[in-house]
């Protein structure tokens, strides 16, 4: 397989300014490290050059996304107020989506880097692509951002592959903790495009991301949540991708995947409570390789969504680079002991609701019906 790697040194520079956590500083909190900070995507690239995979990628520089291809989702008035923030004193695009200055161009080149992974599959100059995109962009709606999201990355590449390829079949995978709000409503009354969230249940956004919210109209069943219970893991996890996105995939017959990237269901996540390992997302990074390999020619886009601990996220995202390139580093997990003593397992809760989701599903899917 030939992986394509992007990324920018400006997607390191867009500036959240100082907060405790993810709250501005006042009061009793301290000013501190934002939780969305460039360190953690800055220390993926220090940990891929440092153990030389960084050199057997196909390193492709991004470009910014033109205004209209911004719009092919977000309001021209939200554009217009995100490019106002960053021009004069930044400030909230909407609830926590802080907009830095300068952070408007930042923004459009990460979400350029997300079309400049598309082109790359689908022009067959690599198989697949991890793209670093920096601001990130999953809870982002069309008229505010939410969540350190400004641009929505992933649902602009999805309409972008739409329009200029003329793709009828795409199917987008969430698996960051938090639920993917903002690429559900881009695609909620769509049947052209098959949408995924694997979330930790009643996370963030609030009210977001119940199993029952399947879609609309002629796209109902094309929306698919799956809310896992807090403490779920790497059993859970690739239970998920087994039991539901495999036949999901083998009914759909998608023509390009793409995956929103969040790793902050890993096991050392300040804003989750799951138990991802970074061996864990290597599982479910092959599970979804099979499934491109099987049904669209192994076109994969993977773009950066969360993930917040400066130590982990590194070794999460090094397997997951690991398993989409065929490359095999010395690089061991340090933190795997910190995993002992989980047993490797789906407990019965876990399993619920994964079974949940597919008694609701099966309504639309016929690779969930009971054969009698």
């Amino acid at each position: 397989m030939k992986t394509g790697y992007i990324y920018d040194e400006s997607y390191f520079w867009h500036d959240n300014g100082s907060g405790t956590l993810y709250l501005p500083s006042g009061g009793y909190l301290e000013p501190d490290v934002f939780v969305e900070h460039p360190l953690t995507k800055r220390r993926v690239n220090n940990l891929m050059e440092r153990c030389g995979i960084m050199r057997e990628l196909e390193q492709i520089r991004p470009r910014s996304a033109t205004r209209e291809e911004i719009e092919l989702f977000h309001t021209s008035e939200y554009v217009d107020k995100v490019k106002h923030l960053s021009d004069t004193t930044g400030g909230d695009a909407g609830d926590h989506a802080i907009v830095g200055r300068g952070s408007y161009e930042i923004a459009l080149l990460s979400t350029g880097g997300a079309l400049t992974a598309v082109d790359s599959v689908m022009k067959g100059r690599v198989d697949n692509v991890y793209a670093l995109t920096r601001p990130p962009g999953h809870h982002a709606e069309a008229d505010r951002g939410i969540g350190f999201c400004i641009f929505n990355n992933v649902a602009i590449a999805a309409k972008y592959a739409r329009k200029k390829y003329g793709l009828e079949r795409i199917m987008i995978i969430d698996w960051d903790v938090h639920h993917g709000n903002g690429t559900e409503k881009a695609f909620y009354n769509d049947p052209n495009v098959l949408f995924v969230s694997v979330h930790q249940d009643l996370n963030f956004p609030n009210n977001s991301g119940y199993a029952k919210d399947v879609g609309e109209n002629v796209g109902k069943g094309f929306n698919v949540n799956i809310p896992l219970p807090p403490g779920s893991g790497d059993a859970a996890y690739v239970s998920v991708f087994k039991e539901v996105i495999r036949p999901l995939a083998d009914e759909f017959k998608p023509e390009l995947i793409l995956i929103s990237a969040g790793q902050d269901p890993s096991m050392f996540d300040p804003l989750g409570r799951m138990l991802v390992s970074a061996k864990g997302f290597g599982k479910m990074t092959k599970v979804m390789m099979e499934i491109a390999e099987k049904h669209c020619g192994g076109k994969l886009v993977m773009c950066h969504e969360g993930g917040y601990s400066n130590s982990y996220v590194p070794f999460c995202t090094l397997r997951i680079i690991e398993e989409l390139s065929g490359i095999e580093t010395d690089v061991e997990d340090p933190f795997a002991t910190g995993s002992n003593g989980y047993p490797d397992l789906v407990y019965s809760n876990q399993q619920e609701a994964i079974d949940h989701v597919i008694d609701i599903q099966s309504e639309y899917w016929e690779t969930f019906q009971v054969k009698v």
